[in-house]
């Protein structure tokens, strides 16, 4: 048996002291300033003008599909959206420095990234219109994206289950030996679930290959994070579990892609956990169900606009010479009416016919999942008006 002295590398004293404040002075890394401009201890980044383009018309691209689904909700077109306006440049900046066999998992905020890895317009389209062309054969509510052939792993409904799942994920990627992490992101008010505290310290103890990328936006829903937690912020939760912990200017997209590229490698070749905190503002309400203006005022909403994460990218694009203005006038034109003409395809194609919900579940569906479905079937075919859509699949 091997020796063990769990106190070998704690120091003592003679003296009873109660530890009142613990706190460790965590910087957060940015590299552009508001005006777009580098900081003075900064010389350059290594990011080549594809990845930083493809990076700024992501950024766009989801703020443009944000707004047009969410006047699309209002409409009564869809029935439930998230925005992630103003958290753009943390989910895009984190995704660029990724490697395709890396494993997603987000939360319901995370678009972006898989906007990135290729996901079409019409594929969200379909998702968020749950018809029979979409992945998930319309079995889950808008915004509740997956893909398999991107590794994206289909969103949960709960907070934080995803996050015990990405250790376990990266933990078979490194038996396996694979060249690959995984990302696991989510909000600040999500890691106040059990499943934030198990999920870190399984990745710790079992030195796990994961990002755990958590958006601080500043509020669960309408709880702000200083009626959440007393400590400072999540990053300290990462250093009291053990694990290798960045924070990070979320509202810059360079500072994030480059926090994630360290961040990877460190994962990826030492075998270990790392936690990304990304402290940034969550501009839009938490969803179509929300009113943020009950508990935040426009003046407090006005400061975080100004330090808009597109704009600060755009201007050290414009800087370096990489931004393009005509193309971008031309893609902002592109894509709002690609947006729209997906939109009008996708919520007229038919939805799934019911028998379809207990399928790619068991080989053979068992006896009363096939019962359910026709006690549903019955009950739809003696209320048809309350289900038009689904009647007429029946």
């Amino acid at each position: 048996m091997k020796k063990r002295n769990h106190v070998s590398k704690i120091g003592s004293s003679h003296l009873c002291k109660i530890i009142e404040n613990a706190l460790t002075d965590i910087p957060m890394f940015s590299l552009l300033q508001q005006d777009g401009c580098l900081h003075a201890e900064v010389s350059d980044c290594e990011i080549d003008k594809v990845t930083a383009v493809k990076i700024l018309q992501t950024m766009h691209y989801i703020r443009i599909l944000d707004e047009r689904m969410v006047a699309a909700q209002r409409q009564g077109r869809i029935s439930f959206y998230l925005a992630c306006t103003g958290e753009e440049a943390a989910i895009i900046g984190s995704a660029a420095a990724l490697h395709d066999q890396d494993m997603i998992m987000s939360q319901y905020r995370e678009q972006g990234a898989l906007a990135y890895r290729g996901f079409s317009t019409q594929e969200f389209m379909d998702q968020l219109f749950s018809n029979e062309r979409e992945l998930n054969k319309g079995r889950q509510m808008p915004i509740h994206y997956g893909s398999k052939a991107l590794n994206f792993m289909t969103i949960s409904s709960p907070l934080g289950t995803q996050i015990p799942q990405a250790s376990g994920y990266a933990y078979g990627q490194k038996m396996a030996g694979e060249a690959a992490i995984t990302i696991c992101y989510f909000g600040e008010g999500a890691a106040s679930e059990g499943d934030f505290h198990g999920g870190l310290n399984m990745a710790a103890v079992l030195n796990c290959p994961v990002i755990f990328f958590c958006r601080n936006n500043g509020y669960a829903i309408s709880t702000p994070s200083e009626e959440q937690f007393a400590g400072d912020g999540i990053a300290s939760r990462g250093i009291g579990y053990g694990v290798k912990t960045i924070r990070v200017d979320g509202n810059d997209a360079l500072a994030v892609y480059m926090a994630t590229l360290k961040a990877r490698d460190i994962a990826l070749h030492k075998h270990c956990p790392v936690l990304i905190e990304a402290m940034t503002y969550r501009l839009a309400a938490h969803s179509t169900s929300d009113d943020p203006a009950s508990y935040r005022s426009k003046e407090e909403e006005s400061i975080w606009q100004q330090r808009d994460p597109i704009l600060r990218f755009s201007l050290w694009m414009k800087q370096k010479g990489w931004l393009d203005e005509t193309k971008i006038t031309h893609f902002f034109e592109k894509t709002r009416e690609q947006v729209l003409a997906a939109l009008k395809e996708a919520e007229n194609v038919p939805i799934c016919k019911i028998d379809d919900i207990i399928e790619d579940v068991y080989d053979t569906p068992p006896w009363h999942l096939k019962q359910q479905v026709s006690d549903l079937k019955k009950h739809i075919a003696k209320y048809p008006k309350h289900y038009p859509r689904t009647s007429g699949r029946l």
